[in-house]
């Protein structure tokens, strides 16, 4: 019978992945503190967030979510056989996300943005290396690593966005149809947390692995931050 990655929580994993899972905590509250200082947050928390900083956003988002699958369909097909299961489980995730791109561009637009402009938008510096990394890392053999990345972008999308569309509604008088790839984000992604929990159980076998995941981790943290930082200095 062939060997399926079971959805978990927390109090399920093993020692070695609890331990890991809170190693990851820590991960997420360092880049949960370097967005707290990137001015174009400090405006949405500060309450002086425009329109124009909402397509800012948007507009440099569009490449990392568009090259989101093709970073994760890299992972999957680097898998060994040994890790079949773990390869259909990332393959299922690529799947569900690698059409998220055009909800943003509708949002965009919505929001008064030009079609054009967000589809010939090329990557800011901070999404250039993003990108550049997580293709490195996910062509390495079984990269479990990455899972590091999948916490950080996922755990965004499940803590903040819900958050992030409120207030951008509130602020810029923008309707929630403008926002809808947060918000599909907020609603989605604490299922997919659930799914990493489980991938983190199988693929957290060893310390080596382990601390791998978290040295991603923290450099993604790093690098999305960076993605953000752009958007101000261009």
């Amino acid at each position: 019978m062939s060997r399926t990655v079971e959805i978990a929580r927390p109090a399920e994993l093993s020692e070695l992945a609890q331990a890991t899972l809170r190693r990851l905590l820590r991960a997420w509250f360092d880049f949960e503190r370097r967005l707290a200082r990137i001015p174009l947050l400090q405006r949405l928390d500060a309450g002086t967030f425009t329109r124009e900083d909402y397509l800012g956003l948007l507009l440099n988002l569009r490449q990392q979510v568009i090259e989101g699958s093709r970073w994760i369909s890299r992972c999957a097909s680097s898998f060994d056989r040994d890790h079949a299961d773990v390869r259909s489980a990332i393959i299922g995730h690529a799947h569900d996300e690698h059409r998220d791109y055009e909800q943003l561009e509708a949002d965009f637009v919505a929001s008064g943005g030009d079609a054009g402009a967000i589809r010939t938008r090329t990557r800011n510096a901070g999404s250039e290396a993003l990108h550049g990394y997580l293709m490195y890392r996910a062509g390495e053999p079984n990269p479990a690593g990455l899972l590091g990345a999948m916490w950080i972008i996922e755990g965004l999308g499940e803590k903040m966005a819900r958050e992030w569309a409120s207030r951008i509604e509130q602020l810029t008088g923008l309707s929630p149809d403008c926002t809808r790839f947060l918000r599909y984000h907020s609603e989605n992604d604490g299922g997919h947390m659930d799914k990493l929990y489980g991938l983190l159980d199988r693929l957290c076998t060893t310390q080596q692995i382990a601390d791998d995941m978290v040295c991603v981790a923290a450099v993604v943290g790093r690098l999305y931050a960076l993605q953000i930082e752009e958007i101000d200095g261009e």
